[in-house]
């Protein structure tokens, strides 16, 4: 199982990293292309993460049935705090030159404030996904959904240039 798991994250890692560019640092004569670039890694990586939850997440056909509907909600409810998360590095990225000490101390609040709101929405299903899956079931879910997390955290995080001096 944990060969499983491990083989789950290499692959997702491997697809990250072969799928996205340094869009925060390419520039073109049109500026930057962050948008297109964020949107396609967020669109990848959504089809591939509910793919290595059910490659990592062993069901049987009565706890799938009850799951997935779960998992869809979930994911639909997480991803208005992905698309905060993703606003504020747009921002960032498109005004980084530009960047005053106010706008990076909020936006670095902002990123701040979504962090708890996407813990708080993780603490919120706890119970629910229990409700429908045994409780170890229930804690491996959420372990390899905040692992795939970290590692798209990481990933965006290597990509955006640290804020210049």
């Amino acid at each position: 199982m944990k060969k499983m798991i491990f083989s789950g994250f290499v692959l997702a890692l491997a697809f990250i990293g072969a799928n996205s560019s340094a869009f925060a640092q390419r520039e073109t004569v049109t500026g930057y292309q962050v948008e297109k670039d964020l949107e396609l890694l967020r669109r990848d990586l959504r089809a591939d993460k509910k793919k290595l939850i059910a490659l990592n997440l062993p069901l049987t056909e009565t706890e799938a049935t009850k799951f997935w509907p779960v998992y869809d909600q979930y994911a639909l409810d997480m991803k208005k705090h992905y698309d905060d998360f993703y606003a504020v590095i747009k921002d960032y990225a498109a005004n980084q030159k530009t960047l005053t000490d106010a706008q990076a101390v909020t936006m670095i609040k902002r990123w701040s404030e979504i962090q708890v709101e996407l813990a708080k929405e993780r603490q919120k299903y706890i119970p629910i996904v229990e409700a429908v899956l045994p409780g170890r079931k229930a804690a491996l879910f959420f372990q390899v959904d905040r692992r795939l997390f970290a590692l798209i955290d990481l990933q965006v995080a290597s990509e955006i240039p640290l804020v210049a001096q």
